[in-house]
């Protein structure tokens, strides 16, 4: 049960894509929401104040002050946070804004427009991504290569595929085989491995012959491809899988924690899940084992908490194993915000630490608390509450 629910926010998702909209990588930026009237979107703030009137056919999330996708009688254009259309509807797609500027595709090719939605490099190009690190990938032909921005050819188009540029270097795939080049196209490290990620804080994960090991910038091999799985780092250090057990390396590559486990997760709040023989339980990082094995399942803990099965139910633990909720709900997610989303019967509310029953059960589907608001569902429509469980929106189709 790597999952315990179902995923509440696919009904959230096709309605109309996001649960919130707010500009990543800025606090200062109000969150706003989106909300649907007779099939029109618009946003409200957090206090249920209309910002954008409801009149676009779809809206998603903000990118560097503006709405992503703006589609409106089948085109795609551009709004700020204030509703204005900074771009009249015009483009067939519109994709992620980035470093200044946006995706966008006219007549089956793609280029890209600048925040008043002025095309500064016109739709010629098979497939394009978002500007990194000043450079984006391009495909001609058969081939992809990379541009400034202004458009000028800065790495001819040459390889198999391409990623976006991280930490100065980008996959290239050269003949089903994956190496990374710097910005002035030279190959750095050449290709070599079967599959690879981009760089994070210097190191990448590569595979060989459905191996995994560790590479730095450079190309030195810190892990020679042994493992059957690395993970992502997290709290500095990765679950690897090496002879059907589960364990963790540091970033120096030096296992911290032996392969012994039947199955791990990762570290979250200084304790990761482990499974042995059927059974579930935490360690903390010297690999201690601090809550033995004894549950059907885990997730991992947030905000202080851990969701546990026992037999069918879902309940909740603290840091020591102490069961501070009992096992009575058949879906429980996370705590957010102080609050967890629980479905009693077929109805989803919400509870708190204490077990207590805040928000009683009466949604359709129920989406976690974002800055105090919640997306709530009924039949074919939805709105927000706040954390007392009054609307600040009523559900509207």
């Amino acid at each position: 049960m790597r999952k315990l629910s179902i995923c509440l926010w696919v009904c959230a998702f096709l309605l109309i894509g996001c649960a919130h909209l707010q500009e990543k990588g800025s606090d200062e930026q109000a969150t706003l929401y989106p909300i649907s009237v007779n099939n029109r979107y618009g946003l409200i703030d957090r206090a249920g104040n209309i910002i954008v009137q409801p009149q676009f056919d779809y809206i998603t999330d903000f990118e560097e002050g503006l709405a992503k996708v703006l589609v409106f009688k089948g085109m795609a254009g551009f709004i700020d946070k204030k509703g204005n259309l900074v771009s009249k509807p015009k483009f067939d797609l519109v994709e992620t804004f980035s470093e200044g500027l946006g995706c966008v595709w006219a007549n089956g090719k793609a280029g890209y427009a600048d925040k008043t939605g002025r095309i500064v490099i016109k739709p010629q190009y098979l497939e394009a991504g978002k500007f990194a690190e000043g450079l984006a990938c391009i495909l001609l032909g058969d081939k992809w290569g990379f541009i400034n921005k202004t458009g000028k050819q800065v790495i001819k188009p040459q390889f198999d595929r391409a990623g976006e540029f991280n930490e100065g270097l980008a996959v290239v795939e050269v003949e089903k085989k994956y190496g990374f080049i710097d910005k002035t196209g030279k190959m750095v490290i050449k290709p070599q491995f079967d599959q690879v990620t981009q760089f994070n804080e210097g190191l990448a994960v590569v595979i060989a012959n459905e191996k995994y090991g560790l590479i730095d910038t450079s190309g030195k091999v810190i892990i020679e491809p042994k493992f059957g799985v690395i993970g992502s780092f997290s709290e500095g250090i990765a679950i690897v899988k090496y002879n059907e057990k589960y364990g963790f390396i540091d970033k120096t590559g030096k296992i911290v924690i032996k392969p012994q486990f039947d199955w791990a997760g990762k570290f979250n709040e200084g304790l990761a899940a482990v499974k042995i023989e059927k059974r579930f339980g935490f360690i903390d990082k010297t690999g201690k084992i601090v809550i033995k094995p004894q549950f059907d399942d885990v997730r991992q803990f947030n905000e202080g908490l851990a969701v546990v099965r026992v037999e069918k139910k879902l309940g909740f633990i603290d840091k020591t194993g102490k069961m501070v909720i009992k096992p009575q709900y058949e879906i429980a997610e996370e705590f957010n915000e102080g609050l967890a989303i629980v479905r009693v019967g077929k109805k989803f509310g919400f509870i708190d630490k204490t077990g207590k029953q805040v928000i009683k059960p009466q949604f359709d589907w129920a989406g976690d608390f974002n800055e105090g608001l919640a997306m709530v569902g009924l039949p074919n429509r939805f709105g927000y509450i706040d954390k007392t469980g009054k609307y600040v929106w009523e559900p509207t189709i």
